[in-house]
């Protein structure tokens, strides 16, 4: 039987109502390759969670975990609620290898949550990426009361804005524009505008998220979970930023035997007060960690049985571009738990911290800590603010730390 053929016309008919299908369906633009494509096809900012837009984090394996927390009865329900645990993302690189002997533990700073660290505003890779790409362990952690670890009334939490959007723009983001302290002249490193109406501004603003008012509950509930997170992972690197620091110092305190390293990003652990805002007038301090660096008890040598103990002294030079500092009154009592472990601090040459971070270090070597203050501009790393990390030059910084870190492991 000879096979039948389809008539050359009907053919022609046919491919022509199947090219006229073809061009009806939806099509999707190929994603962006990278960072430069990214920007051309507008991903950047708050447009980037379009599907179209091309992730910039480096692959990895990713798992979450609740350490620590107790029971307290719930007057409401009945029965137990679990308050103060701790909520933890482990990311592993995605090959499947870790290469590096010691884990990253990542603690954000205030008014934020571990997000920061995953990526920056304007889309770029972030600390997270930087080190897995380099085989270390990784662990991002949302501090108690925050994000998504616990913030039950029941614990002790009243919660409190983190910030407004015009701290952001005057202390972190853009704060050339009103001069409140010399330095600042020199930020150049924020990606975008940094003022309110530009996307990557706005990216960055609307990751803010309320605090706790109550440090002392939270400082207790971080070293309870914060030493059992490391007492399973082991021996860690600590990397803080800003508020944050407090919790490193406490389990350099509390476990220091874990902790293989205090890496912070700009602390704002300044002795015995708080600077608010820009810090651009003394004003803007208000009395805080009558520990000295701390809301509740280190442990000092000779023993300090209450805040009282420690003698102050007031360093009277006060100016917008070096602010004065309060430190112990001589002889200082040591700090022994957490001279135990290195300690490293980085401070941007643009950032209101170049005017006060001297308060925390001189604190430190007072009680005979062995302090490394890293200040960017010296070593040519300019124009950074408070979120260097999250800036144009971030991963040259994340360097930096690498650096450190090797050093220390040497030791």
């Amino acid at each position: 039987m000879q096979p039948r053929l389809c008539h050359p016309g009907s053919f022609q008919i046919f491919a022509i109502i199947f090219l006229v299908a073809l061009a009806a369906l939806p099509t999707y633009a190929a994603p962006p390759t990278d960072q430069t494509d990214q920007a051309n096809a507008g991903c950047v900012g708050l447009k980037g969670v379009n599907p179209r837009c091309r992730p910039q984090e480096t692959a990895y394996h990713r798992e979450y975990f609740y350490i620590g927390g107790r029971y307290v009865p719930d007057p409401v329900l009945g029965g137990n609620l679990v308050v103060d645990q701790l909520y933890v993302e482990k990311l592993i690189p995605a090959a499947g290898r870790v290469k590096q002997p010691y884990p990253l533990v990542f603690f954000h700073g205030g008014g934020s949550a571990g997000n920061v660290w995953l990526q920056t505003p304007d889309n770029r890779k972030g600390w997270a990426s930087y080190f897995l790409e380099r085989g270390y362990a990784v662990y991002i952690i949302d501090q108690t009361s925050v994000g998504r670890s616990t913030q039950e009334d029941l614990a002790g939490y009243p919660l409190r804005i983190g910030a407004t959007a015009e701290i952001a723009q005057i202390g972190f983001t853009a704060p050339e524009l009103t001069n409140p302290y010399p330095q600042s002249q020199l930020h150049t490193q924020w990606p975008g505008k940094g003022t309110i109406g530009d996307p990557i501004f706005e990216a960055f603003v609307a990751q803010f998220i309320p605090l706790t008012s109550n440090l002392t509950r939270q400082e207790l509930s971080m070293r309870a979970s914060g030493c059992e997170l490391l007492s399973l992972i082991g021996p860690s690197y600590l990397i803080s930023h800003s508020i944050g620091a407090l919790h490193p110092i406490l389990l350099s305190d509390q476990c220091p035997q874990l902790v293989a390293g205090n890496i912070n990003v700009e602390p704002t652990t300044i002795p015995f007060q708080s600077f608010t805002g820009s810090a651009n007038s003394s004003s803007g301090r208000t009395p805080a960690r009558p520990w000295g660096l701390t809301n509740t008890r280190i442990t000092y040598d000779p023993p300090a049985n209450a805040p009282t103990d420690l003698k102050r002294v007031n360093n009277e030079t006060d100016t917008p571009a070096l602010r004065s500092c309060i430190y112990q009154a001589e002889p200082a009592r040591k700090l022994p738990q957490i001279a135990k472990v290195p300690y490293v601090a980085l401070t941007g040459e643009a950032s209101p911290h170049i005017t006060y971070d001297q308060c925390i270090i001189n604190y430190l070597r007072q009680a005979g800590v062995k302090v490394d203050w890293i200040k960017l501009g010296e070593i040519n790393i300019h124009g950074n603010g408070h979120f260097l990390f999250l800036e144009k030059n971030n991963l040259e910084i994340a360097a930096v730390v690498e650096k450190w870190i090797k050093k220390t492991r040497k030791q």
